[in-house]
């Protein structure tokens, strides 16, 4: 399960980034998942609790916004989500396409006090 190693990672960053600003806790972290990111949002919802215990992390609300997926197809031009990464283009069923989001995951927001 890599949603733990991704929560133990943003752990980090938030930790990190608590340091900059010399600030004691976080009250609310927004992380934005892509569709095609593979990470199981379920799955990083489950082991959160666990990951942020004792850290700066452990009060924060956690908030995700999933980003579709979308992408534009190579041949046609057309502009399409995807739901998957290997899924054609809706147009002319070509597979050459260029992803264009939905593939990564950021921290968007943390606020902190």
């Amino acid at each position: 399960m890599h949603e733990l190693s991704i929560a133990t990672s943003i752990v980090k960053i938030a930790e990190d980034e608590t340091l900059k600003v010399n600030a004691s806790d976080v009250t609310k972290i927004e992380l934005e998942i892509g569709a095609l990111s593979g990470i199981e949002i379920d799955a990083l919802k489950f082991v959160w609790s666990s990951a942020v215990k004792d850290s700066v992390l452990e009060k924060a609300v956690l908030e995700i916004v999933k980003i579709k997926g979308m992408a534009i197809c190579e041949n046609c031009n057309t502009e399409f989500e995807l739901e998957n990464i290997y899924d054609v283009c809706i147009k002319c069923n070509s597979n050459f396409k260029n992803i264009t989001q939905g593939k990564g995951m950021k921290i968007k927001r943390l606020e902190v006090i």
